[in-house]
Formats: structure tokens, C-alpha cells, sequence
């Protein structure tokens, strides 16, 4: 058995998980996600707990195993609690805001950059230059703050551009002038 295939998925109260097809869907409340569900795994709910188990054990089963219980439990701790990635700018000039639904970013470049954020999503600027990105699929929160790390990413020389901030950044030594002038 997989270590962490085999583990169960507690669930919190008011969240349900049901089979539906190809894909288990889970919900709470208005909000639902869907995980697709290989054809060789089978789930079962037992109480407040979920369960999966394979029905084959070729090795295409047997990697898929863990991967498909890890995406149902980040499903669950997502509508239970919600994902988060915090991002930092730093840079003279560089900052954020939030009109409508675009994100509006000043990275030091001649024009604005216009980021439409995409259903699901909510994004928080704090002090201009502090940016929150969360919602309860994990997946499109890591792509959202990627895309917007990407526009700016950090330089190793003076650490200017955009960053989680969790991240470290390894400074580089400038340029060492020796004085030595013929």
C-alpha cells in the first residue's frame, strides 16, 4: 500500500464528498470541487472520514494512489479553510492595487500591468507592496501568484522585484573594481 494512499481524510463538519462519475465531488455549501478519480481507486465514506483503496495494483495504480488522495484531501482542507500565498514587492516605485476585479501592478516598467484575477480568487493588497492571494483550490492559487511573480521576478543584486514571502533570496556580490587603471 501506499504510505500516504492509504491514510484516511478526515472531513470537517458540513463538508460531504460523493462519487459522481469519473470524478469525487466535494462540498460545502454553495462552493464544490471536483477530483478526478482513476478508474482502478475506489472511495469510500465512513462517517466522517474518507477512504481510498485500489483495485489493481499495476504500477500505474500504485502511483496514482497517493497523488489522487492528496488532490481530495487539499480539496477538503480548501473548503474547510481556504489556501493562501502571500507576495511581497520591493523596488523603488513598485506597487499594487485592486479595482473591481483586475489587479493593477507599478513594477518599474514604462505602463501599468493589468492582471484580470479569475473567478475563485480573491486578492487583498495591504500597504501597497504586501499581496494576498487565496481561495479554496490550491492549485489555482499557486498559478495566480506565480503569474503574478512572473512579471517581475526577484534579482539576485539587489533583491528588487516580486517575491513570496517566505522566500529566500541569495544576494550576489556586485562588481569588485579593482582600481587598477593602465
Amino acid at each position: 500500500m501506499s504510505r500516504i494512499g492509504k491514510q484516511l481524510i478526515k472531513l470537517e463538519k458540513g463538508i460531504q464528498v460523493k462519487k459522481e462519475g469519473s470524478f469525487c465531488l466535494v462540498q460545502a455549501g454553495a462552493k464544490s470541487l471536483k477530483v478526478p478519480l482513476p478508474e482502478n481507486l475506489e472511495m469510500k465514506v465512513q462517517g466522517d472520514a474518507v477512504q481510498l483503496s485500489r483495485l489493481r495494483e499495476d504500477k500505474k495504480t500504485k502511483s496514482l494512489h497517493g497523488l489522487t488522495r492528496v488532490l481530495l484531501s487539499n480539496a477538503v482542507i480548501g473548503l474547510s479553510k481556504g489556501w493562501s500565498k502571500s507576495l511581497e514587492l520591493n523596488g523603488v516605485g513598485y506597487k499594487a492595487s485592486v479595482s473591481g476585479k483586475k489587479l493593477e501592478l507599478n513594477l518599474g516598467y514604462s505602463h501599468p500591468i493589468f492582471y484580470n484575477i479569475p473567478s475563485g480568487i480573491e486578492i487583498k493588497v495591504e500597504k501597497q507592496t504586501k499581496v494576498f492571494v487565496k481561495g479554496v483550490d490550491k492549485a489555482l492559487v499557486g498559478l495566480t501568484a506565480h503569474q503574478i511573480r512572473s512579471y517581475r521576478p526577484v534579482e539576485p543584486y539587489l533583491s528588487k522585484g516580486v517575491k513570496y514571502s517566505d522566500e529566500q533570496v541569495r544576494r550576489k556580490a556586485g562588481k569588485s573594481g579593482s582600481g587598477d587603471k593602465k
